[in-house]
């Protein structure tokens, strides 16, 4: 790594999950937009001294921002609202406002030029929203851009979790490869092995329900490490569920009426993690039984807010500045594991220094 300090811009910065491994990568981030508000003030709690424009990115314009760079963007890093291209969306709708916010990314590299970019999403943004991910790229190319990018699942660079993520990459004049895995399922190529349930939670005493919390204090005051009561009959539920399955291991007559009489769908829900895989992918739902595989390994329980934000691989000590336990699971849903952030934005900072530290030395 050189020992020059590039700068960087966040669009879409969310809760400050990328700005961790931009930070850890050895970035200095300058500026974030997010416009949700809790989203921005845990942003700022742990980044203080970035600037945080909370408002609508189509109202940020690059004459607001390159100031704070000191006249120049080494990077512009941006993840996209990805709902309306999700896996989990059955149909995508054209008109989707949300769709359209993808165009700000080349939108805001007109503007600040940046000598590079990272932008993450959903994998279907290449297939749903293939239309707009084609405009960016042409745009992109039109700008001088020389673009790459790929799916990469996350848990081949050291995240506790199965998530596919899609990551382009663009050098202003040059390529920038995608990062080499860290990490193998099977420990092929004398790379260790992904890291598991166990490697993040299995250290952590045993979570406060909301009722306990609210007599500590709030949510707030025991670290987030909540757990949601569930009803006797998930408990249940819970007590049938192996590690790794889901609602088929349960006896039909304890499963939900919507799974009875045949059922086939999405198998991912009423389930318990395995304590030596890594987890399913985290989501907003991550507190809830109903929303995915997210029962404790071996308690009869749900996992944990603190625990769901430490399989996203955020610090321990992460803040998140809101009185609502449903926004702090937007947060911690919706960021990028702080580990691939990094993994990808080393990638970005250290061709950056290939690019620019001979050309300095040259003059």
């Amino acid at each position: 790594m050189s020992g020059r300090q590039f700068t960087a811009v966040e669009v879409f910065a969310g809760g400050g999950g990328l700005a961790v491994g931009l930070r850890e990568a050895g970035f200095r981030t300058v500026a974030a937009v997010e416009l949700e508000p809790h989203a921005a003030a845990t942003f700022k709690a742990n980044h203080p001294t970035v600037q945080v424009f909370r408002q609508d990115v189509r109202t940020v314009h690059g004459s607001m921002i390159m100031p704070l760079a000191g006249g120049r963007v080494d990077a512009l890093a941006a993840c996209p609202p990805c709902q309306g291209f999700s896996s989990l969306t059955s149909k995508w709708r054209k008109d989707d406002p949300r769709n359209s916010l993808v165009a700000e990314v080349g939108r805001l590299a007109a503007e600040l030029r940046p000598r590079a970019i990272m932008v993450e999403n959903v994998p279907g943004l290449a297939q749903k929203g293939r239309p707009l991910f084609d405009a960016l790229l042409y745009q992109l190319h039109d700008l001088g851009y020389v673009t790459n990018w790929g799916v990469l699942q996350v848990a081949d660079f050291g995240v506790p979790q199965r998530r596919r993520r899609l990551v382009l990459l663009a050098g202003l004049g040059f390529h920038i490869g995608m990062p080499s895995a860290t990490h193998s399922r099977t420990g092929a190529n004398g790379l260790p092995k992904w890291r598991t349930v166990r490697d993040a939670i299995s250290g952590l005493s045993e979570p406060v329900t909301f009722t306990e919390a609210k007599e500590q204090g709030g949510a707030q005051a025991v670290d987030w490490h909540v757990v949601r009561q569930i009803s006797p009959a998930n408990v249940e539920r819970l007590k049938r569920a192996k590690p790794g399955g889901s609602w088929r291991d349960i006896p039909e007559e304890l499963r939900v009426p919507c799974h009875r009489d045949g059922y086939d769908g999405f198998p991912n829900v009423y389930g318990r993690m395995a304590w030596d895989e890594p987890s399913v992918t985290i989501t907003a739902g991550c507190t809830t039984l109903s929303k995915g595989r997210f029962g404790h390994p071996e308690q009869d329980r749900t996992i944990s807010l603190r625990e769901a934000a430490l399989l996203q691989t955020f610090p321990p000590d992460y803040r998140f500045e809101t009185p609502h336990f449903e926004r702090a699971c937007e947060i911690v849903g919706n960021a990028l594991p702080c580990v691939f952030a990094e993994a990808i934005a080393r990638q970005v900072y250290d061709t950056l220094a290939e690019q620019i530290e001979p050309a300095r030395l040259a003059g």
